[in-house]
């Protein structure tokens, strides 16, 4: 029998029965890189959700593609293994996209592409030979529309909430999100799509969710999803899973307000660093937040640092959750 602890964050080599087992420690002190893809250089935009997530080992994970990656042609990509979907919305699932990075401003984003029929988050996926990683029920959905354009079903894989499935150095696994996951009538298509289309309705794809990631350098980060406040975020995000870095929606009327996500932040997960998403708003200028705005009220109201997701900008974090390189 052997075992491995932890010493000030770091992994070190144990006696077992006989034996003797190491883990580098260098491999322990690298960084993991998160870089936002939005629509503007250097902003955070409404629009703005998409992350890539590259870990010390070079696995490359991408977050809720949404409306501002400009497709799977998108230099920004590089390679993807893995892309994240919190829930089915057209502004994560990717039911339209820009047409190209700086096409259009800041505080007035145009999204032209339509590709509501397959979405971002299918074409990338399938372009980039990438798994598809989700929880509830949206596997078998995501699944069809990757067969539907010449992919591979099965890469459409799930991940229900308590389990986990390893991708390259990462450990990926859902949490509860409080939020609604109806997959719309022109995603759908067919006669059951033009029913729910003409009804109004959506139909229902399993609750939303949340991820938490835990990469090879010991760093584990909380991926909020579009959520509400959660007894979760205290008990399984902090208490088991210890996130260091959250990525949290500040938005408002249609998920957790700057308020709410202060909260969040100060009193149930309490990491060491946050980068807020989701705001809804024109939220930077020259890089800088704008004043009055819901951003701006985010940052000032919690205890830890924030680090804005300017597009582009790539930020490196360590195991412990704080920012080495890239934040300002």
């Amino acid at each position: 029998m052997s075992f491995t602890k932890k010493l000030q964050g770091l992994v070190v080599p144990v006696l077992g029965v006989g034996m003797l087992f190491a883990v580098p420690l260098q491999a322990q002190a690298q960084s993991v890189k998160v870089t936002p893809l939005g629509a503007v250089d250097g902003e955070f935009c409404p629009f703005d959700r998409a992350m890539v997530f590259e870990d010390p080992d070079g696995t490359r994970i991408l977050y809720d593609a949404g409306r501002t990656v400009a497709g799977p042609g998108d230099a920004r990509l590089g390679n993807i293994d893995a892309v994240l979907l919190s829930h089915m919305h057209g502004d994560h699932l990717g039911d339209r996209h820009i047409e190209a990075v700086n096409a259009s401003e800041c505080g007035k984003p145009s999204v032209p592409v339509d590709v509501r029929g397959i979405s971002n988050t299918v074409n990338i996926a399938k372009e980039k030979n990438a798994l598809i990683v989700t929880g509830s029920e949206m596997p078998p959905i995501l699944g069809g529309k990757l067969g539907s354009i010449g992919g591979d079903p099965e890469k459409s894989v799930l991940v229900r909430f308590g389990g986990s499935r390893m991708v390259g150095g990462v450990r990926i696994t859902t949490v509860p999100a409080v939020h609604s996951n109806g997959v719309s009538g022109d995603f759908l298509g067919g006669t059951l799509g033009e029913m729910l289309a003409g009804s109004g309705i959506t139909a229902y794809a399993g609750p939303p969710t949340g991820y938490v990631l835990t990469f090879s350098n010991g760093l584990s980060v909380y991926l909020s999803g579009d959520t509400g406040i959660t007894a979760e975020q205290d008990l399984v995000v902090r208490g088991h899973y210890e996130a260091k870095l959250v990525v949290l929606n500040i938005g408002d009327t249609y998920t957790t307000g700057p308020t709410e996500a202060a909260y969040v932040i100060n009193e149930l997960i309490r990491p060491a660093s946050v980068i807020p998403s989701h705001a809804n708003e024109w939220a930077t200028e020259g890089g800088k937040v704008r004043a009055g705005t819901r951003t701006e009220s985010f940052v000032a109201a919690i205890d830890v640092p924030a680090h804005l997701p300017l597009s582009g900008r790539t930020m490196e974090f360590d195991a412990a959750g704080n920012c080495t390189a890239g934040c300002g």
